[in-house]
């Protein structure tokens, strides 16, 4: 008697439209539901599997094996589907006795090693091959088949087939012509995911690239002749070629992005992109998407898969700005990766490999950090293997002047103006102020003088600048007792910021928010009030 298991349940004037229909996926998974679940709609159908053989696909069970070192040589259950006599089973489950093969072992592993299909009709069940006899009694399975699936001679997977029917010759050639078809949308799908992902990345390095580039332009080229400055120069140098992480320490201001620009663009590394991210801007409940990335549904506002910034980073550097912003429930986490160069996206089991090179910068003193355990030990001897310290300007004096000359040529140009003059009483002036911004208050002091600039002679008055408006500057150093304690100069910078932040109503971006007042990156400015803890009720007040 003919079987009505498989084929007989498909009008075969149909069965071009369901080939249409699993083309016209486009994702992977897709796909392979599709597959899987056209075949499992069939009478007499008791399970459908497809396994493929997965390259840099690190499930969390091989990643605890041994047993082979070129996981590329094993098949990994992709899809499943089925209908059981037991409502309580799931046979779209992924893990279980047999979600990995062996290529070579087993049915399905020869099958996948040859590239021959496989059709075994009429079993009782207690073929000693039978892995489960007793789960083929229950089911009632009375054929397996298997096809392997192969594009231009390679062989993509299995597709597998448990049948409640005696498969003829008929129905087994239409699992034939459905794998081929199937093997052809599998590898359609894998090179449309590849191409969504590379398009990805290259949007995601793109809007990166572009802020290095307003960065750049921002903040200039190394200016100045100092021994401090020559001295964190020849630091880049030494550390530059190698693949050593670098922590950056200095004070706001200071220009630790470009050091660390510097870095990577000397870098074997700099074809690639520099990836930069601002922890302090990075909400606590969002870092490890930020970190890692997410597939689509992993949570509310998920609405398709999105790289991580070390995912985009691979095979460049990535910039952690202001590192000490953190949660310490994060740092494990990033620990992790670090040592590992292994991760997750949020609410995935896949397991992805990166090389990145790791660079970070900040404010705050970590050693007081960790010993005050807001920071752990172990992530800030893998950060600062090359520490590298940017002074403040009040220290390197001497390069003032030029900085000036520089931050006036470019102000001037970018407004299309002719470069005002500036006399040696005015840039003596600027030696001789402490400048707590750093160099980021002096260019935009001398940016606000520019455009403030009627005549060809340029005029600072530095006590009615930001700084000095909002006493912020430091205590002159020649007289001790006026010094101000560390805890002082916390007050004074958290009521000046809170003032700032009361005469902007609370705005701290745009041309009149309050990081323009103070004359500091908002970015910053976002960090020194997270670090200060300054709430809306202070502002308010």
């Amino acid at each position: 008697m003919k079987s009505r298991s498989l084929y007989a349940s498909m009008d075969p004037r149909k069965l071009p439209q369901a080939m249409v229909s699993t083309a016209q996926q486009r994702g992977l998974d897709a796909v392979l539901r599709t597959i899987t679940d056209g075949i499992a709609q069939c009478p007499n159908t008791v399970l459908t599997r497809i396994w493929l053989a997965t390259p840099n696909h690190l499930c969390e069970v091989c990643r605890g094996r041994d047993d082979a070192s070129d996981h590329s040589r094993w098949l990994h259950l992709v899809a499943s589907a089925g209908v059981p006599r037991d409502a309580q089973a799931d046979y779209g489950r992924l893990d279980g006795a047999f979600h990995r093969f062996p290529l070579g072992e087993r049915k399905i592993g020869r099958v996948a090693a040859t590239g021959e299909p496989l059709r075994l009709a009429g079993l009782r069940g207690d073929e000693e091959w039978i892995a489960d006899s007793a789960w083929f009694a229950h089911e009632g399975v009375r054929t397996f088949a298997a096809q392997p699936l192969i594009f231009r001679d390679d062989v993509l997977g299995v597709l597998a087939l448990f049948d409640r029917g005696l498969l003829d010759e008929e129905a087994f050639e239409w699992l034939r012509i459905f794998a081929d078809y199937a093997a052809v949308s599998i590898a359609n799908a894998r090179a449309f995911d590849e191409i969504s992902l590379l398009r990805t990345r290259l949007e995601e390095e793109n809007l990166y690239l572009r802020e290095e580039v307003t960065a750049a332009l921002g903040m200039g080229e190394f200016i100045g002749e100092s021994q401090a400055l020559q001295h964190v120069l020849r630091q880049v140098h030494l550390v530059a070629p190698t693949d050593a992480a670098v922590l950056i320490t200095g004070e706001s201001g200071t220009g630790k992005e470009l050091v660390a620009r510097a870095i990577h663009d000397r870098s074997p590394r700099q074809s690639r992109a520099l990836i930069k991210v601002n922890c302090s801007a990075v909400p606590d409940a969002l870092f490890e998407s930020e970190f890692f990335g997410h597939v689509k549904g992993a949570f509310t506002g998920a609405l398709s898969d999105r790289p991580g910034r070390f995912e985009v980073a691979d095979r460049g550097t990535l910039f952690l700005d202001e590192i000490g912003e953190v949660p310490l429930a994060m740092q494990a986490k990033l620990l992790r990766v670090l040592q590992e160069g292994e991760f997750e996206r949020v609410g995935d089991m896949r397991t992805r490999s990166v090389d990145v090179r790791i660079v970070a910068a900040t404010n705050r003193d970590l050693k007081r950090e960790v010993e005050a355990g807001r920071f752990r030990e172990d992530l800030y001897y893998r950060l600062s293997v090359f520490p590298v310290h940017i002074p403040p300007l009040r220290e390197r004096r001497e390069d003032i002047s030029k900085l000036a000359l520089h931050f006036i040529a470019q102000s001037a140009r970018r407004m299309n103006r002719r470069v005002p003059r500036i006399t040696q009483a005015v840039l003596s002036q600027l030696a001789a102020h402490d400048w707590p911004g750093n160099v980021r208050e002096l260019q935009n002091v001398v940016e606000r003088a520019v455009i403030l600039s009627q005549g060809r002679t340029l005029n600072i008055h530095l006590q009615s600048s930001p700084a000095r408006e909002n006493g912020i500057s430091s205590p002159p150093a020649s007289s001790a007792a006026r010094l101000a304690t560390r805890e002082d100069l916390k007050r004074q910078e958290r009521e000046n910021i809170s003032q700032a932040l009361r005469l902007t109503k609370g705005k701290i971006f745009g041309s009149d928010g309050a990081a323009v007042l103070l004359g500091m990156k908002p970015t910053t400015l976002a960090s020194r009030i997270k670090a200060l803890r300054i709430k809306k009720s202070q502002v308010d007040s």
